[in-house]
């Protein structure tokens, strides 16, 4: 993810370390590749389901099934790189008095 959120937490906070974002970095890669995956099996299942033909539509139920477990996975990954990333803060804050990597004051705006 050359140039991308990643990369910036290092340019703000010194003390996350290296081995951090590889681990992020290959977290976010295992996700892509899974969703890539995902919007695959959708257009295969989206296609068997127009076609109406019986051995596609039972083809669905393992294809389904599938998608099922790689949303699962995709939740999963997510959930550890929450905890990964609160574990890397709650780390870099014994250092830093905002113990947020500066992110806490910034503001989100919407657009709208």
């Amino acid at each position: 993810m050359e140039g991308g959120v990643i990369s910036g937490f290092g340019d703000r906070h010194t003390n996350v370390d290296g081995k951090v974002l590889q681990s992020f970095q290959k977290s976010f890669v295992n996700v892509q590749d899974i969703l890539d995956q995902n919007r695959l099996l959708i257009n295969e299942i989206n296609q068997n389901h127009e076609s109406n033909q019986p051995e596609n539509l039972s083809r669905n139920v393992g294809l389904i099934k599938e998608l099922n477990n790689n949303i699962r996975r995709v939740a999963s990954l997510y959930g550890d790189l929450s905890h990964s990333f609160s574990r890397s803060v709650d780390a870099s804050s014994d250092g830093d008095s905002s113990g947020t990597l500066g992110i806490a004051n910034q503001k989100r705006f919407r657009s709208g």
